[in-house]
Parts: structure tokens; sequence; C-alpha cells
């Protein structure tokens, strides 16, 4: 974004710093998914998001966030790695990383990867909400 006023200019830069912010962004570069945000504190480990699309029904989303360079390992708890062990099928994890600001999609089944190292796992797509969306919608369901 960028303002200005009369005697100068002034950026600002958007940046990812809570789970919330990547929330918003999910929402607004995906308008053809109807989502719903769940916060569960009765079902442990089920994902952040769930997503609906006429072509190819409900599908999960993890919400997750990288908050320095340093850090190499996403961070589940026991209850999320086994949703995605077990439920590989339609369910995704979305990582956003504050600096430098970048998204990258994985399937359920690069959780292992991401406990190990994220800049080492092979993601789906990164950086490009277009793809993104078409993955949702058009990933073939076995």
């Amino acid at each position: 974004l960028l303002s200005c006023n009369f005697y100068s200019f002034k950026i600002r830069v958007c940046t990812i710093k809570k789970e919330s912010d990547l929330w918003k962004l999910l929402k607004k570069n995906t308008p053809q998914i109807r989502w719903t945000r769940l916060e569960s504190w009765s079902s442990f480990g089920v994902c952040d998001c769930l997503g609906y699309h006429d072509h190819c029904g409900f599908f999960m989303v993890e919400l997750k966030l990288i908050k320095n360079e340093k850090q190499k390992k996403v961070i589940f708890s026991p209850h999320q790695k086994l949703f995605h062990l077990l439920r590989p099928k339609r369910n995704f994890i979305l990582l956003g990383t504050a600096v430098p600001r970048s998204i990258k999609l994985y399937g359920s089944k690069s959780i292992y990867g991401l406990l190990e190292d994220h800049r080492e796992t092979p993601c789906l797509i990164q950086d490009d909400w277009n793809e993104v969306n078409r993955l949702l919608v058009n990933y073939k369901k076995n």
C-alpha cells in the first residue's frame, strides 16, 4: 500500500504478522471459494478453514505462519499432525512467511517435511494466488 501526504511520501509495507492476516489474504485472494473460519476448542486438530466450491465440494486448509527467516520448522500440535496424516486427501497447509512476505501451499502429505525444514520441502504453489485458487478448486480427490 502506498500512502502520501502533501509534504512527504510514506510507504507502508504489508507484512503477515498474525495468522488472522493470512486468513484475510486467503479470503481476499480466493473470492470464488466460499470460506468458513473454524475456531474449534472441542475438536482439536481440525484445520482452520473450511472451503467450498460447486466444482469440487468441501476441502480444508490449515494456516501456519513463519515469523522469522531463521525458523525452519513449522509448529503443529500433535492433534494437527494426526489430522493431516489420517486425512491427506483434499486437505492443505497454507504457509505464510512474514519476512520476506510469501505464501506457499502444501498438500497434507508434506507435513513430515514441514516438521523438519519448510525451506527444503517442495510446495505445490508459491506466491501465486491465481494458481492457489485453481489448485484448490481442481485438485484431484484421490
